[in-house]
Order: C-alpha cells, then sequence, then structure tokens
C-alpha cells in the first residue's frame, strides 16, 4: 500500500465524397490567440504554442492520401484493398458479412410519413448507397443485435493485416444480457491502451444509439468501421487510433424505444453511472483516455414543432460541442475552430444542411428553443470535463421511421469522417492543449472560484422550417436559449478537495467509475473545512428543456450555506484532491446543491458524510483498492 503526506499527483492525461481529401487547415484567430495570452498572465501553467500551420512538426507522418473525387466505393472482402471505379452509375458501399442469424424484426414498419411528398422531395437520396445489414431495401428492421455481432466480430481479425490491427472489445453486458461492443482499429505496435499511449497517436471514441429509436448513428458507424479497417479510412490510422461503439443500447434498439430496459434516458446517466449500459461507455473513455468523443443521435423531425409550429424541421444535421460549467476555454476553441467549422464546410459540400443541435420542450405552450442542455448528465458534457473535446451529431429521425435512411446515414458519415480528419490533422495540437489544460485544471486547486450551476442565455433568433404541406421553407422568429454563452447563477470559492465519511463508499466508486482518483485516509487527523448548512429542502425530479429525466427516482433539492470550521478526519474516510485533471468533474458530483449531485440522487445520503477541504491537508493517505 502506497502512503502520501499532502498527497499531490502528477496528472495522468498529458464537392467531394464525404470520405474525401483533408479540409484546408483553420487556423486559430487572432481573438484566440489574444485570449492566450491573457490567460497565461494568470495561470500558473505555460500555454502550448499555438501554431498556424499543423502539418509542421518533427517526425511527422506522411501527408494524407488523396481521395477519389467521385466514384464508386467498394470495400472488398477482408484482405483485399478497395476498389474505385468511375460514375455516372450510382455508387454503392457493399460490406459482406457470414451467413446471418435467422432475421428477428425487431424495428417498425411502414409508416404513414409525418409531412407531404412535398417535404420529402426536399430530401432525395444521395449519389452513395451504403450497405449494412439493416440498410437492405426489403428490409422492415435495422440491423439486429445479432447482426450487429457478426459484423464487429468478422472485422475483428486476431492476425494484424498489414500495419493496421483490430480487437473486439467486450465493454460489458446490457440489462437484458446483450454484450456491448466496441472495435478498436490501431496501427500502434499493440491493441493495449498502454501500447496505443505509446504510440504518440491519439484515441477517438464514437458512440451510436445511446437511444435505441436512433438508428442512423449506429448504421453509420458500421460502415465507418469497415472503412477504417480495410477501407478508404484506413490511411487515418496513420496518425489517430479509432474505437468504434456502435450500439451503446443493445436492449433499447432490439425494442425501439429511446430508453434502456428499465426505462433509464442512458444519456442523462453519465454522471450518476446507475446503468450498466452508461458504466460500460465510461469505462471505454477511462481506458483509452481519448481526445476526441463523437456522440451520434438522431432528433424528433415532426412531433412537438409540428404541434407548436405547424412546421417541419429542415436541417440534415444538427451539431454541438461540450457546453456545461467549468469546461476548460481551450478545448471550446478547438471544437468551434477545428471540428465544428470544417464539419459544416463538409456537410455543406455533400448538399447537406446544418445548424447548431436544439430541442423544444415537451409542453405545448412552452415555444421556446433551447441548445443542447447544460448539465453535467450528458455523455457530451461528462466527456467533455473529461478533457475531451466532446461532440454531438444529430441527423433528423426521429419519428420518420425508414424514410430517408440512406440521407440520415450519408450525413453521420459526412459529419464522422470530417471529425476523424480533423483530429489526424490537428492530432499535435491537440495533445499540446489537452496538455496545457490537464495541468492548469489541477494547478487551480485550492484557487480562485468554481461555478457550480450555470444556465443558457435567453435570446431570440431566426430559425427555418418548412412548411408541412408545400415543404416551402417558413422563418420563424424563437425565443431562443443559447448554450454557447453560459450564465453563472452559483459560485463559490474551489476547495483543495472534498471529504467523504467511510460510509460513502457507492460515491467512491462512482468517482473512480468516472474517472476520479480518491485516497483514503490512513491516520486520523483534522482539516479546515467548510461543512454545508442545509437551509431548505425540497423534493422533485430531475429535468432537462424537454421535460422530465425518463428513468429518474425522484431527487432531493436543498439550499445550503458552506460554514467554516476545523473537522475531525478518521481513519478509513476519503479524500478527493481537486490537484488532479478531472476536478471539474468531481465538483459536478460532489457539490450537493444540484440536480445531478450524488447528495441530490441518494448516492450520498446525508450533507454530513462531506465537506470541502479549503486548505492543503496535512494527512497521510493510501490508495484505495
Amino acid at each position: 500500500m502506497t502512503m502520501h503526506s499532502f498527497f499531490r499527483r502528477a496528472p495522468r492525461d498529458s464537392e467531394p465524397s464525404p470520405l474525401s481529401p483533408p479540409l484546408p487547415q483553420m487556423p486559430w484567430k487572432v481573438s484566440a490567440l489574444l485570449a492566450a495570452v491573457l490567460l497565461a498572465a494568470c495561470s500558473s501553467t505555460p500555454l502550448p504554442p499555438w501554431p498556424s500551420n499543423p502539418t509542421a512538426r518533427p517526425n511527422a507522418p506522411a501527408p494524407l492520401p488523396p481521395r477519389a473525387q467521385q466514384g464508386t466505393v467498394v470495400p472488398t472482402p477482408l484482405g483485399q484493398g478497395p476498389q474505385v471505379s468511375q460514375p455516372p452509375r450510382q455508387g454503392v458501399i457493399t460490406s459482406p458479412l457470414p451467413p446471418s442469424a435467422p432475421l428477428v424484426v425487431q424495428n417498425e414498419g411502414p409508416m404513414a410519413p409525418p409531412y407531404s411528398a412535398a417535404v420529402a422531395a426536399r430530401f432525395p437520396d444521395p449519389a452513395v448507397a451504403y450497405g449494412t445489414p439493416g440498410l437492405n431495401a426489403e428490409r422492415r428492421a435495422f440491423t439486429t443485435n445479432a447482426e450487429l455481432s457478426q459484423w464487429m466480430h468478422s472485422l475483428a481479425d486476431p492476425a494484424p493485416r498489414g500495419p493496421t490491427r483490430t480487437k473486439l472489445l467486450n465493454l460489458g453486458m446490457s440489462q437484458r444480457g446483450e454484450p456491448i461492443l466496441g472495435l478498436l482499429a490501431t496501427r500502434a505496435a499493440g491493441t493495449e491502451p498502454a501500447q496505443l499511449d505509446n504510440s504518440g497517436r491519439p484515441t477517438v471514441v464514437l458512440i451510436g444509439q445511446q437511444h435505441g429509436d436512433e438508428p442512423a448513428g449506429s448504421e453509420a458507424l458500421l460502415v465507418i468501421s469497415r472503412e477504417l479497417t480495410q477501407g478508404l479510412l484506413e490511411p487515418l490510422l496513420d496518425r489517430i487510433n479509432v474505437v468504434i461503439v456502435p450500439r451503446a443500447n443493445p436492449d433499447g434498439a432490439a425494442a425501439g424505444t429511446r430508453v434502456t430496459a428499465n426505462g433509464v434516458d442512458m444519456n442523462r446517466d453519465h454522471l450518476l453511472l446507475n446503468t450498466p449500459e452508461a458504466r460500460a461507455l465510461a469505462k471505454v473513455v477511462n481506458d483509452y483516455r481519448p481526445i476526441l468523443v463523437v456522440d451520434a443521435h438522431e432528433y424528433t423531425v415532426a412531433g412537438r414543432y409540428l404541434q407548436k409550429f405547424n412546421a417541419v424541421q429542415r436541417y440534415d444535421a444538427l451539431l454541438q460541442y461540450a457546453t456545461t460549467a467549468n469546461y476548460p476555454e481551450f478545448l471550446t476553441k478547438a471544437s468551434q475552430e477545428w471540428y465544428h467549422q470544417p464539419m459544416v464546410a463538409a456537410l455543406k459540400a455533400q448538399g447537406l444542411t446544418s445548424d447548431w443541435y436544439y430541442t423544444t420542450s415537451n409542453n405545448p405552450d412552452d415555444k421556446r428553443i433551447s441548445m443542447g442542455g447544460t448539465q453535467p448528465d450528458t455523455g457530451r458534457n461528462v466527456n467533455g470535463l473529461k478533457n475531451t473535446v466532446s461532440l454531438l451529431i444529430e441527423t433528423r429521425g426521429v419519428g420518420i421511421g425508414r424514410m430517408h435512411i440512406q440521407r440520415r446515414v450519408h450525413s453521420q458519415i459526412t459529419a464522422i469522417t470530417s471529425a476523424l480528419r480533423s483530429t489526424a490533422e490537428r492530432a499535435g495540437n491537440l495533445e499540446q492543449v489537452r496538455s496545457f489544460v490537464v495541468r492548469d485544471i489541477s494547478a487551480q486547486a485550492c484557487r480562485d472560484q468554481v461555478v457550480i450551476e450555470a444556465a443558457a442565455t435567453p435570446t431570440q433568433r431566426d430559425l427555418d422550417f418548412l412548411d408541412p404541406e408545400t415543404g416551402a421553407d417558413r422563418q420563424i422568429k424563437v425565443e431562443w436559449n443559447s448554450s454557447l454563452t453560459l450564465r453563472p447563477t452559483k459560485t463559490r470559492a474551489r476547495p483543495c478537495g472534498y471529504w467523504l465519511s467511510a460510509k460513502s463508499t457507492a460515491a467512491v466508486e462512482r468517482l473512480k467509475l468516472l474517472g476520479i482518483q480518491v485516497m483514503r485516509v490512513a491516520e486520523p487527523g483534522s482539516a479546515l473545512a467548510d461543512v454545508y448548512r442545509e437551509t431548505s429542502r425540497e423534493s422533485g425530479d430531475r429535468q432537462d428543456v424537454i421535460g422530465t429525466i425518463a428513468g429518474g427516482t425522484g431527487i432531493v433539492r436543498v439550499q445550503v450555506a458552506p460554514m467554516r470550521s476545523a473537522i475531525d478526519v478518521p481513519a478509513g474516510s476519503f479524500y478527493v484532491p481537486l490537484n488532479q485533471p478531472r476536478a471539474n468533474l468531481a465538483v459536478a458530483a460532489l457539490e450537493p446543491d444540484t440536480q445531478n449531485s450524488f447528495f441530490a440522487n441518494h448516492v450520498i445520503d446525508a450533507l454530513g458524510n462531506t465537506a470541502r477541504v479549503m486548505a492543503p491537508p496535512a494527512l497521510v493517505f493510501e490508495e484505495t483498492d
């Protein structure tokens, strides 16, 4: 067992076809450089250099090969290279599988379109047709769990095929016993996380179908997995490693429902980690420490918008990055300039439309439109607080069955490919940014302020929809809650760490699953701390911008006043230091007076079981198991 006195730990985290050549570089703007200078003046750690030429670095790999500007992409069976033929005939992407298990129809069959033929005509199929089990034109069901498993196994060749290595990852089991599978594709010396770290290549994690009724992301990631392991995207592995999790919610996919088998919205479970599905994704991020996480979803096309505005959604893709309190400024800049801008351009080059992600509540009288939530509970925001670039890609799919499925998959593939290429082109820059960010976060312990809660900024904007009868554009002025600019609604002095009582083992387990280091107190002592004095309490449910979050068990919402005092620290209790890279995630979990906190959600059962340690503690610690 390892002992530490006042433990301080060094941070660990150190047109064309959609598969087309890299986009032009997006240099950092003068404003970003000025902000960097200003931040450096008050930071305890130096900023990295901000190069304008991302490929001008020592020992850079060879430039990414150009892609065919037009043509038909036909990945051939494993062990053979891709073939490219020329137009004019329609492009087809096929990926053969071994004989499949008997088909079990799990998805909805034909449905009445929720809008007119004039609207449907606005969304023609792309020039390329993608082939997966679930995209066959005669199918009623999307790719089944059994077919997905076969697909993934067929790509996980135990012997390296040339320089590319693949590994099937069994990340856990769903609540109904379905495997949650991932596929690692790399050109590192081996497939273990340490070997990927040693390769010098950043890792990307791609996630699909957290919501079971949103199939386009899963189907797209099956195509991406084939292209990365034996197709046009394979050369990207000279610069990046990729982990693909096509279906995070197998039970929801089988039932055609948004939620997991026990009725939980797993994309609101990434801080609490109540479901095995969310825990499986947390394990991937902990093990592989990605620089980028992409979360593929689909959004409601008609539904609430038809009811509230007599209008239909018009965009092929809605995009957003992490927008939550304490997300590092320079990861926001990287998200915007190195990912979002090229992704918008890539979609536009394919004739696809995009906008910021937004949604509206289930209340028919509430006509506000809100960008993605600011709470630290979604995969997008929690992974952001793990110091990644964390992107959301939503295509128009919920409520329209199989309509426009090729275009929806094409939109996903175009956007995801753009993100992969951005990572390959900016690999060195991204590692510099993350190296700075994790050291800067660690250095902030015991200093300045931390945001406990933040809210979107209310404003107005003109938003384009489609007329449900004529298909014509309709511009509507809406009340718009912008998550791009957050308003801090509650701040406190940043503590040095958090003390947890010996009985807080459930909280310790969740923190460790989040990748947060927790130390056990080895010898009794004392510490200067802020304890929480309760000033009010009420019961309720967790809410997001849509309404009550599915699968909640009710929360305790308290208001507190921190009170400074000396506290006894018994042996066997716990300490969570904030001089660690994921400190801001610990803040989200442990400040009790927020709706997502461990206290509000009964993981910590009493306010007296935690305190904010406000001075470096002179204590002796040991590692927890």
